[in-house]
């Protein structure tokens, strides 16, 4: 096996991201018999070429490898190399298909993830199938480069392929990936003797080596020539200066093969036990435990309270696993750490045979803990100076402070994807649930905080999903329906209106067990308004009506002149005028007794609208000449404005054009813009 190499010093990165902007690409050896190859299969003649006809969808590039062998980073080089060509000018969009304890990702979070790097937010609560026709539709109008790293499967493949043969995807794999035609699989084993050789030079250096070339090929042998197990055994010879290369060939091959695990996979699994064995006591529970760091994703502090020691010593020990080929990082101000995906599987059953169970718990507990903690402080740094919520921030360790609401939100944009893992790690757990409803609620709000509740309602809607499973789960009626309320609103802002309305009865019902009365109002005002939107005006005044004898039998004034105006609306859409008519004045009172002058010269002016329809004007002028009057006590100049473009056109109706000209000249004069005037006239018009 000639001109082989592997990528294994790059910078990691998030799984399913992107390398950073402005990192320099990690040193690769060789492999140019496989990179000629793939380049050839680019080149290949499909079958649709052959037939004379332009191919329906993006070619399929598939590098196959075990864990460990450097398929990614063959993967990583390809790309850089055809991007470096200009041939795909709208660049590289990379997801990973698997998380680190081998669980494929479902297709929704693939799609939405690639939709990201597009630029494009998903609607909330969308299943796989609408993301990834999205990804499709984006992808058609692009000449780009998709990698799909560590695919399972074809199903999970076929639904992001590109309908645009100037797009190209690059998968990898451990095998064939059967159902996607015309994919002939890259298979890449371990590494040839002089690109091991030189992977461990890199290392450890060339003196190391020339000492005795024959037994660093002899080592490379025992490692099966794979890039992960060198990378180990080469980090394990650079913390020992003193030790020869003739040293860890000797103990790689005094240690005892897994008979359980397959002839391949065997030489890593000696390489990670010769390092890990190697490792202080407490070094070693810290990469055990790193097991559990959600979706493989950590960082200093994720260390630290899985281990229950300080910040910086976590720091350093994290340091010291990447020399030693353990871990990635990104190298960023804020350093955050994978654990590869080849090691993931060694590490877990490890972990579980070292340590207790209830320790594994407490440990979870102290990490999940922890990140509630940061969350609560990337929040409260928001707040103002002096505010409740600042100063018991201040009271927070050094190490959960951040020094400003910029840093807060950089290290939330950075750990993003490990804390939606938190997430659903702790639900996922069954045993931390009041942990985890305060996760999910502290994650909430710093997404809000931060990033505004409609660029995070994607993520919203999956944290409402995990709070409704522990509701359920838990048997809580109250969380049950504020988490229902919360999916139903966000599938009502995205059109899926009757799915919007199964949930608001559901709301109702579990508000109803909990007793609690303002679940039940708001969800029976929300049902009256998903009614409405489907064109049922009978159940939406109905629901409305039901909603507002409770509110008045509780005296929330707010809630009730809020009410009387969505009745007035539905019965106008109806045209039930009479009914629209009193539930328009009512709204107009209340809001009257409330003082929300603004809010009351709106209602008049709906009032005057219904009257129009009604075939009232003279009517409908004195009203909507009242509430001109009140709109310009409340100083709404854009509603003023409305306002005398309506009693305008009401004189015109009436015969009294001279007059009409004067208010629609006072409307020009409020305004001061013509373009505005008349996107205002012509709203007014259509009304």
């Amino acid at each position: 096996m000639t001109d082989q190499a592997v990528d294994t010093s790059g910078p990691a990165e998030a799984a399913g991201t992107e390398e950073p902007s402005g990192t320099a690409p990690p040193q690769f050896f060789g492999r140019a018999r496989e990179l000629k190859a793939l380049r050839t299969d680019i080149e290949r003649a499909g079958l649709d070429t052959l037939a004379g006809r332009k191919a329906a969808r993006a070619r399929v590039l598939l590098i196959a490898g075990r864990p460990g062998s450097g398929r990614t980073a063959l993967a990583g080089e390809l790309t850089r190399r055809l991007l470096a060509e200009g041939d795909h000018p709208d660049g590289l969009f990379r997801v990973r298909l698997t998380d680190p304890g081998g669980v494929p990702v479902p297709t929704e979070r693939t799609a939405r993830e690639l939709l990201d790097r597009m630029g494009v937010t998903g609607p909330p609560g969308a299943d796989g199938d609408e993301l990834s026709g999205m990804v499709r539709d984006e992808l058609a109008g692009r000449r780009a480069l998709l990698l799909l790293d560590d695919a399972v499967d074809a199903e999970q493949v076929d639904p992001l392929l590109p309908d645009n043969p100037d797009c190209l995807v690059v998968a990898t794999s451990e095998g064939p990936l059967t159902g996607i035609p015309g994919v002939r699989p890259c298979t890449i084993g371990g590494l040839d003797a002089g690109s091991a050789v030189r992977l461990l030079a890199r290392t450890i250096g060339e003196v190391r080596i020339t000492v005795d070339p024959r037994t660093a090929e002899t080592l490379a042998e025992e490692c099966g020539g794979q890039p992960a197990a060198l990378v180990m055994v080469a980090g394990w010879l650079a913390a020992r200066p003193m030790a020869s290369v003739a040293d860890v060939t000797k103990q790689l091959r005094e240690l005892p093969d897994d008979t359980e695990r397959s002839t391949g996979s065997r030489p890593l699994a000696r390489a990670f036990r010769l390092v890990h064995e190697s490792l202080p006591p407490t070094a070693a529970r810290i990469l055990r435990l790193l097991a559990l760091a959600p979706a493989g994703l950590a960082d200093a502090h994720t260390a630290s309270a899985l281990a229950g020691c300080s910040v910086s010593a976590a720091q350093t020990t994290l340091d010291d696993f990447v020399a030693l080929g353990l871990l990635h990082t990104n190298g960023a101000d804020q350093p955050q750490y994978e654990v590869p995906g080849c090691l993931a599987p060694l590490l877990r059953p490890l972990l579980e045979s070292r340590d207790r169970p209830a320790e594994v718990q407490l440990a979870r507990a102290r990490m999940l803990e922890r990140t509630v903690r940061l969350l609560q402080s990337c929040r409260a740094v928001t707040e103002p100076e002096g505010s409740p919520a600042r100063r018991r921030l201040a009271g927070l360790p050094r190490s959960l402070r951040f020094p400003g609401p910029e840093a807060a939100a950089e290290w939330l944009r950075i750990r993003r994807p490990a804390l939606l893992a938190s997430a659903r790690v702790a639900v996922e757990d069954g045993e931390l649930d009041t942990l985890a409803r305060r996760l999910v609620s502290a994650l909430v709000r710093a997404l809000a905080v931060h990033r505004g509740t409609e660029a995070a309602a994607p993520e919203l809607y999956g944290l409402h999903g995990l709070v409704l499973a522990v509701a359920e789960r838990r048997e809580l009626p109250r969380e049950r329906a504020a988490a229902l309320l919360n999916l139903a609103d966000l599938d009502a802002r995205t059109g899926r209106t009757r799915e919007a309305l199964a949930r608001y009865r559901a709301a109702l019902d579990a508000g109803r067990a909990a007793k609690d009365l303002y679940a039940t109002g708001r969800a029976m005002e929300s049902v009256g308004g998903a009614y409405a939107e489907l064109g049922d005006f009978q159940r939406a005044s109905d629901w409305y009506g039901r909603a507002l004898a409770q509110r008045l039998t509780q005296g929330e004034r707010a809630d009730e002149a809020r009410l009387y105006g969505r009745l007035g609306a539905v019965h106008t859409y109806a045209g039930r005028y009479g009914e629209a008519l009193r539930n328009w004045r009512a709204a107009a009172a209340g809001y009257r007794r409330l003082g929300d002058v603004p809010a009351q010269a709106r209602a008049l002016s709906e009032a005057a609208r219904v009257q129009e329809y009604a075939g009232r004007p003279h009517e409908s002028l004195h009203t909507c000449q009242e509430a001109v009057e009140w709109a310009r006590r409340a100083g709404d100049v854009r509603l003023q404005a409305a306002l005398e473009l309506r009693l305008a056109d009401t004189l015109d109706r009436l015969g009294d054009p001279a007059a009409a000209g004067l208010h629609r000249g006072l409307a020009d004069r409020l305004l001061g813009q013509e373009g505005v005037t008349c996107e205002i006239r012509s709203a007014t018009t259509e009304n």
